[in-house]
């Protein structure tokens, strides 16, 4: 059986849609702004977008009841990840040498 061509030209195909912008890639660093140590709990909930909170508690929990390798794990992980480079740290009027009157 032959197919003609206006059988052939009743079922077009639809045209692609365009592709969306490629995000940008999300990396691992340690927070300079919403560090208490290192700032590797608050690299960790910026990368897995959680509350900071919630990572410390992690760690603590890990520290306390799993024999110490939450803080094996963060002291890793604070010579592994690397630190922001953009973000400036947290100043104060006492570290940049400017008096308060």
């Amino acid at each position: 059986m032959e197919t003609t061509t206006n059988e052939r030209q009743s079922d077009p195909t639809p045209p692609a849609a365009p592709l969306p912008p490629p995000r940008p890639a999300r990396l691992l660093r340690r927070s300079r702004q919403d560090r208490m140590i290192g700032g590797v709990c608050g690299g960790l909930a910026r990368y897995t977008n959680i509350d900071p909170v919630l990572v410390r508690l992690l760690v603590v929990a890990l520290a306390l009841f799993g024999a110490g390798s939450g803080i094996v794990a963060y002291l890793i992980a604070w010579m592994v990840i690397p630190a922001e480079r953009n973000a400036q740290p947290n100043s104060t009027p006492w570290a940049s040498g400017s008096s308060v009157e």
